[in-house]
């Protein structure tokens, strides 16, 4: 998507619906180089996460487990994976205990629904109620916008905003140099 497809008539909304349906890395990294930044005290709250296909070896994983989203209580005090058990409870997943190594190598693995099944069971015992990353504002591909820093993972998500109740986000991870798109939907203020 060219810079000035929003002025052309083609909002970042619609864009982004056309884009779900499954897309390239190409054309979502155009899609956020065109979206405004976020300012971090924008993110506070709780939100719904949904992954933007786009051929990465994650798509489809975190929401075969459980993934519910993100929540932001403060700058210093964000819960970057929550996940959703079995009960239909929300629990904070401490990302220290996972090892993003065998997760990106095995990731087609947990795809499989047995697999995800216990790893969606697992999740009160990966569990923690302190915050595991902080919100900041950071400069990525020239614009300054919130990025969520991962306390103990080599791991930076970076936010573009879509409307006032949507963000497009892109992982950036030391161990992975292809980025991962997914979507923050605002749940509460």
């Amino acid at each position: 998507m060219a810079a000035d497809d929003t002025s052309a008539g083609i909002d970042a909304a619609t864009r982004l619906r056309t884009l779900l349906d499954g897309t390239t890395a190409e054309e979502a990294m155009a899609l956020f180089d065109a979206l405004p930044a976020v300012a971090p005290e924008e993110m506070t709250g709780g939100w719904r996460g949904l992954g933007l296909a786009t051929g990465h070896r994650l798509d489809g994983v975190l929401e075969r487990c459980g993934w519910h989203g993100k929540r932001f209580d403060g700058p210093d005090e964000v819960h970057p994976l929550v996940f959703e058990t079995p009960c239909g409870s929300l629990v904070h997943i401490n990302p220290a205990l996972l090892p993003m190594g065998l997760v990106l190598r095995f990731a087609s693995l947990l795809k499989r629904p047995a697999v995800a099944a216990v790893l969606r069971r697992a999740g009160p015992v990966l569990g923690t109620r302190r915050p595991a990353a902080r919100l900041r504002l950071m400069v990525f591909r020239g614009v300054p916008s919130a990025a969520m820093i991962y306390d103990r993972q080599p791991i930076v998500d970076v936010f573009r905003k879509i409307d006032d109740t949507t963000v497009l986000g892109v992982m950036d991870m030391r161990e992975d140099r292809a980025p991962f798109f997914f979507v923050l939907r605002r749940i509460d203020p």
